[in-house]
């Protein structure tokens, strides 16, 4: 049965949360100067330590800790224990699959080791300054905006005290992303990543940002947009960061007639709903990779593009139908909702649904 205990340890006050069988391992947090911190140590499936340092003497303090916190990015809530403030940004609404995001802002906050479900990366928007616990040492790491970490699904990522306001967008890739990009030139099972604290990865980045931005500003359904960008920073990540990187031929000349017509014809077939790109490559035999490479060879636009422009086009030949409302309009295209598609139609079409519906 769970206690709530308040308590003092070494000089710091702390409220915490206890099971019943509290393990005999410990976490040291290094000497430090900030008036308050936060700490969490993961005890079982379903209980925290929560503890707020809110006096502080520069001595080590020592919390019983059990196993590094599993953190799972298709659960927003396994988030909720390590940050002191809210999310700023998520892509769960956006219903994205095998690809999230999150984006958020702290103050000084610490957080234990963790094992992520899914390959993480981080990309720092501001300069970083913490203590980081690497081989039961802490060392103090400091970056640049832009600095790049890659941290391998089921891999223990280090405990770390950050020492000053840090913003951050974190992308978690579904291992099953490598396996798709990776199964015309290296062996799915063979796919293991190396872990790195800190690299300068400016098309990491720039992936990264843009996704980021597709949140905040899409007037669209971004999900193939989210998954295309999925697929080229598996193919990424394979190449650079892999402990065997697989020798992947650039594919080139363009899908064969047959596979762009019946890429576009299954694509023209169901714009009423959310199309997957692996589902697309699939219909024509290739990984999404190969397939998202050749389809913008063939067409000069990207997949997701031309979804978009397909759904705007029909759209218009709908709107031609006076007994079709706007909303229905939405529906039959495949928007996830009238103010996506008004926003989107609008940015296509340079006019409203509404007034292109009255003039036609």
């Amino acid at each position: 049965m769970l206690a709530e205990l308040g308590f003092w340890l070494s000089a710091y006050r702390f409220r915490a949360i206890f099971c019943d069988d509290v393990c005999a391992q410990t976490i040291r947090f290094p000497k430090g100067t900030l008036r308050e911190r936060t700490i969490y140590t993961y005890l079982d499936r379903r209980s925290i330590i929560y503890g707020k340092i809110v006096e502080d003497d520069s001595s080590p303090a020592t919390m019983p800790v059990d196993r590094p916190l599993q953190i799972d990015a298709l659960h927003t809530n396994s988030f909720n224990p390590l940050l002191p403030k809210p999310l700023i940004l998520s892509s769960q609404l956006a219903g994205w699959d095998r690809l999230h995001l999150i984006y958020h802002r702290q103050s000084p906050y610490s957080i234990p080791e963790t094992v992520p479900a899914q390959h993480t990366i981080n990309i720092y928007t501001t300069p970083v300054l913490a203590q980081v616990k690497i081989d039961g040492r802490w060392q103090q790491r400091s970056g640049m905006v832009g600095d790049i970490g890659i941290f391998p699904a089921q891999q223990v990522v280090p405990a770390a005290e950050f020492l000053q306001e840090l913003g951050i967008v974190h992308l978690y890739l579904d291992p099953v992303s490598l396996s798709g990009a990776a199964f015309e030139s290296i062996d799915p099972d063979r796919i293991e990543l190396i872990q790195h604290l800190q690299v300068r990865d400016p098309l990491i980045q720039q992936l990264g940002l843009s996704l980021k931005q597709e949140l905040e500003t899409s007037t669209t359904d971004s999900r193939l947009y989210a998954e295309s960008v999925a697929t080229m920073l598996a193919v990424h990540l394979l190449k650079r960061y892999s402990v065997r990187q697989p020798i992947m031929p650039v594919p080139t000349g363009g899908l064969s007639n047959y596979s762009l017509k019946t890429a576009i014809a299954y694509i023209n077939d169901n714009l009423d709903r959310h199309i997957s790109l692996v589902e697309i490559a699939a219909i024509v035999k290739l990984s999404p990779h190969y397939f998202a490479t050749l389809f913008k060879q063939s067409t000069g636009i990207a997949p997701h593009q031309y979804l978009t422009q397909c759904r705007i086009e029909k759209a218009k030949q709908y709107l031609a139908k006076p007994n079709l409302s706007i909303v229905q309009v939405s529906e039959l295209v495949g928007f996830q909702s009238q103010s996506h598609f008004a926003k989107g139609f609008r940015q296509h079409a340079g006019i409203t649904p509404k007034l292109y519906q009255q003039t036609r």
